[in-house]
């Protein structure tokens, strides 16, 4: 028989963001429980040791200029950071052709002028867009009825520029662009500081990177609550009863709560069984943000081997099915390591295929990119994110055409006792983890709120 527990608040899932709520209310001196169906924290942050001293980040791994929430938590709990390699030239694979090039990719100047033209067209469109409520914008009714397929072709004249932004999208996105409407697509751009500053390194979204990797800010959050933390603890229905509370019933514990944060992206949220039914508008939403699909490895190597080669180990192809690589050796720069990712529909087709034809494939993308030496690492691991139970895709939900106007207020609004958290749900950096950190916090100031007595200003504090 299941066991039976009570608390104010009670949180499903321990990401990033199921944690920082959890911390918050905690700090408040609130009764908290928090039920996670793995067995470990932090949801889409996932590290494994490597060689001597390295590890290999499978999930979330970079801290962006600008992404000041997911700072002042690093800094609070006793990390530090250290810059992304990004010394050395570039890998560009364009159709058959291979190209190095430094800031400036080496690229007709035509198909050039057609991506600078794109990018300025798409940040600036992207500033008439609120962060908070994309779906009012004037024009949103004829952005969200229109994949952001069907903006490049409107926008972009030149076949190469057109593979090129399609390239940079999947990056953002991890789905191809004409699964997603272009108010979301606009609507991201905004929340990140636009298009350039969530595709670049230094002054970017892939700026720094976390000493001993990302899993510890997960690990290090979770220290404090102890106990409250419930791993392998699924969380199968939620009923609201009659006198406004809520009860969380999951395998092995039952949570009566007055309160529940439900820290997870839509499509998962969505799975769970709700007593009564969640109103159609938030139901809707739910079936319409599917998750993008990732493959996300790792290639260890004795040393950083492209640094002498001149190159920082970032390369982008539009061929795949690797399509973006970076540097992802510890500080020392030893072992040497490469991850990278395979997204969109490459990854869909890679995870079917298991995973010795998996690594075959990567491992003929980094040869063509890096040379015969990074055919030969000495580890290799790859997660298919598609393929774990408790994610079921990466990095996050995109929204289809029409789901913003029709059903974006419910991404957030509360039914009743429950509270919505997690990445997709934020005002800045939507599917990053400063995102996630920023719902949190949002997600427990409401749920303090509707208890009474709750002290006001979290979210604006910043966890301070």
């Amino acid at each position: 028989m299941a066991e039976t527990s009570d608390a104010e608040v009670v949180v499903v899932g321990a990401g990033l963001s199921g944690l920082t709520a959890a911390r918050v209310l905690a700090r408040a001196g609130r009764e908290v429980v928090v039920l996670e169906a793995r067995d470990r924290v932090g949801g889409r942050v996932v590290g494994m040791p490597v060689g001597d001293g390295g590890v290999a980040e499978l999930g979330g791994a970079f801290v962006g200029a600008g992404q000041e929430r997911i700072s002042a938590a690093i800094s609070e709990l006793g990390l530090q950071t250290f810059p992304s390699y990004n010394e050395g030239e570039r890998v560009l694979e364009l159709g058959p052709r291979l190209r190095r090039f430094g800031s400036i990719p080496k690229i007709s100047p035509i198909v050039l002028a057609d991506l600078v033209r794109a990018v300025v067209l798409a940040e600036t469109s992207a500033r008439r867009v609120s962060v908070n409520r994309p779906w009012e914008a004037r024009s949103a009714p004829r952005l969200d009825a229109e994949t952001f397929e069907t903006w490049i072709r409107r926008n972009l004249w030149t076949g190469d520029g057109r593979r090129l932004f399609r390239a940079a999208l999947v990056t953002i996105f991890a789905a191809e662009p004409h699964t997603f409407s272009t108010l979301w697509a606009l609507s991201n751009f905004r929340s990140g500081g636009g298009l350039l500053r969530m595709l670049r390194v230094r002054d970017g979204a892939h700026q720094d990177r976390i000493v001993g990797g990302v899993q510890l800010l997960a690990e290090r959050s979770a220290e404090p609550l102890g106990d409250r933390v419930h791993l392998s603890t699924p969380a199968r229905r939620i009923v609201r009863t009659g006198d406004g509370s809520v009860r969380v019933e999951a395998d092995s514990l039952t949570v009566r709560a007055q309160r529940a944060i439900i820290a997870l992206p839509p499509t998962l949220a969505g799975r769970i069984v709700y007593d009564p039914p969640l109103p159609a508008r938030r139901d809707h939403l739910a079936q319409r943000m599917p998750h993008g699909a990732v493959v996300k490895f790792a290639a260890v190597y004795d040393e950083a081997f492209w640094r002498q080669q001149g190159l920082n180990g970032q390369a982008a192809s539009d061929a795949g099915p690797v399509t973006l690589t970076f540097d992802g050796s510890p500080l020392g720069g030893a072992p040497g390591i490469l991850v990278g990712y395979v997204r969109g529909h490459h990854a869909v087709e890679l995870g079917e295929a298991g995973p010795a034809r998996r690594r075959a494939a990567v491992l003929d993308c980094l040869r063509r990119f890096f040379g015969g030496r990074a055919a030969t690492p000495v580890d290799y691991l790859d997660l298919d994110w598609s393929a774990e139970e408790w994610t079921r895709g990466c990095y996050g939900g995109n929204a289809a055409p029409g789901t913003l106007t029709r059903f974006g207020l419910a991404l957030r609004t509360p039914v009743g006792p429950l509270h919505w958290a997690g990445s997709e749900t934020a005002h800045e950096w939507i599917g990053y983890m400063d995102g996630a950190i920023e719902a949190g916090e949002r997600a427990a100031e409401e749920a303090m709120e509707t208890l009474g007595e709750g002290p006001k200003g979290f979210y604006e504090r910043h966890l301070d």
